[in-house]
């Protein structure tokens, strides 16, 4: 087995070696962190938003303890799921501070750091020095951030005082209230603190630091090793779609039953996660329907198990005959239409998720390795799998360890960065009329938005059937 070096002596300190394994859901991330402790000492440190939380186990796909080969895992499974775990809390769990030195615990050991995780935001707080920033915390979206079609799921309580906080900070700041949703309460609540304490207005403050310390790389905490989990989104796709089977067999529907409560705010702590929010409807019909005695329990939104009793067992038994039904009901309907939203909502997360990692590649010059997975994914080989993603990272990975030199971004990242962003217009808003009022962060987005297969078919179904010989007028944006 590989021993790892990372000297701590010497008057030039060597920033220490680390692991990053990235990747959109279901690419095989960790998998890969597991098989890579046959060749080195490693520690996985999990970086994914959701499976940070106790709870819901199936529905966060945590790995098994079985599964995990020996190989320590930390924070997975280590918060409680009522609290907001954000990406500022994960960098003070993982760096070292007055409480906590995770990274440096598994240096210590002699072993190697491998951060897991889909949540490229985590992985920015912690070797970002911009994300370092104790003033803003996490800058990206959550990846099961609420979109207006969900607006309904969110908690009704203090309607009218978080409507007024959202006006209030459109009223003095329009720039940041355009870039999030009038129900992620966190983050109004959060630019509106930010204001009350600087007297700067959220958007010109971000903006700033965004262009003066984005792409700073030679000011990564650590030394990192990139690798990038891929396959082709059609692949991606069939795949996701039959774990979200493989997981209402394994009692993805016990797990949301269990936790369900009229009034759950779906903008806090574990209930954010792909696969909640999207059964809200079926539940509260289903439950309401079957009987009085089957009332919830519990009125507060926290994450609670209610109390089992025989009337919840006959209730959850009842849910996997009638999926297997041949026969339709409104429950039925219900039911099917949450799980397709759960696969719809997951191949989405995909898509955001591999746009970001391109983001950090293309825009910041982060230097990434991708493995592709599609054929093993395809085929279903363990041969495969060993042979074109476990040998290739194995390879990149001892390389890694040898070489004295940064395993950095690209030095001429830090030079034009600047200019990218700018160009970029993160901070403007796109809204495409044709595709239905699309929200796009940013030219970058937009430009890319246009692209896309959807749009281009929508704006041809418009010009068709408004005899429009160009497209040039349906594809202006309207700008905020």
């Amino acid at each position: 087995m590989k021993k790892i070096r990372n000297p701590s002596n010497g008057e030039h300190k060597p920033k220490p070696k680390v692991v990053v394994i990235m990747g959109p859901t279901g690419s095989g991330k960790s998998r890969l962190a597991i098989d890579l402790g046959s060749h080195f000492p490693v520690e996985v440190i999990n970086a994914d938003s959701m499976q940070v939380y106790r709870g819901l186990d199936v529905l966060t796909n945590k790995v098994p303890l079985d599964e995990q080969k020996g190989i320590l895992h930390h924070l997975l499974g280590a918060m409680s799921p009522n609290v907001e775990f954000t990406a500022k809390e994960f960098r003070d769990s993982a760096i070292p501070n007055a409480d906590f030195q995770l990274i440096d615990d598994i240096l210590s050991r002699n072993c190697l750091p491998v951060i897991v995780g889909g949540t490229n935001y985590y992985i920015q707080a912690l070797i970002s020095p911009f994300l370092l920033d104790d003033t803003v915390e996490d800058m990206d979206d959550n990846c099961s951030s609420i979109s207006p079609g969900d607006a309904e799921l969110c908690c009704k309580m203090d309607d009218d005082r978080r409507s007024d906080s959202y006006n209030h900070l459109k009223s003095i700041d329009p720039i940041a209230a355009n870039r999030i949703h009038p129900n992620n309460h966190r983050k109004i609540n959060q630019y509106l603190s930010l204001y009350a304490r600087s007297g700067i207005l959220p958007s010109e403050l971000l903006q700033g630091k965004a262009v003066e310390n984005w792409g700073k790389v030679d000011n990564f905490r650590y030394n990192c090793c990139f690798i990038c989990m891929d396959a082709s989104l059609p692949v991606l796709d069939q795949y996701v779609e039959q774990r979200v089977d493989c997981m209402v067999d394994a009692g993805l529907l016990n797990e949301v039953y269990d936790i369900f409560n009229v009034g759950t705010d779906y903008t806090q702590g574990l209930l954010q996660a792909i696969g909640v929010r999207e059964f809200q409807k079926f539940l509260r019909d289903y439950i309401a329907k079957d009987g009085c005695n089957h009332e919830i329990h519990s009125t507060d939104a926290s994450v609670t198990l209610k109390s089992v009793d025989t009337g919840d067992n006959i209730l959850k038994e009842n849910m996997r005959v009638m999926l297997k039904s041949p026969y339709d009901c409104k429950p039925k309907i219900l039911l099917k239409e949450a799980i397709d939203k759960v696969k719809l909502n997951t191949r989405r997360l995909i898509r955001r998720q591999r746009r970001r990692i391109i983001r950090l590649q293309k825009l910041f010059g982060w230097d990434i390795h991708f493995m592709d997975a599609t054929e093993s994914i395809l085929s279903k080989s363990d041969d495969i799998w060993a042979e074109q993603v476990v040998e290739p990272a194995t390879k990149i990975v001892r390389s890694f360890l040898d070489q004295e030199v940064s395993s950095m971004p690209g030095k001429e990242a830090p030079n034009d960065t600047r200019t990218k962003l700018l160009e970029r217009g993160l901070w403007t808003q796109y809204i495409c009329k044709a595709c239905g009022d699309r929200v796009l962060r940013g030219a970058h987005e937009w430009e890319q938005h246009k692209q896309g297969r959807s749009h281009r078919r929508r704006i041809l179904k418009l010009r068709k059937s408004q005899g429009l010989s160009s497209t040039e007028q349906l594809q202006q944006p309207e700008q905020n």
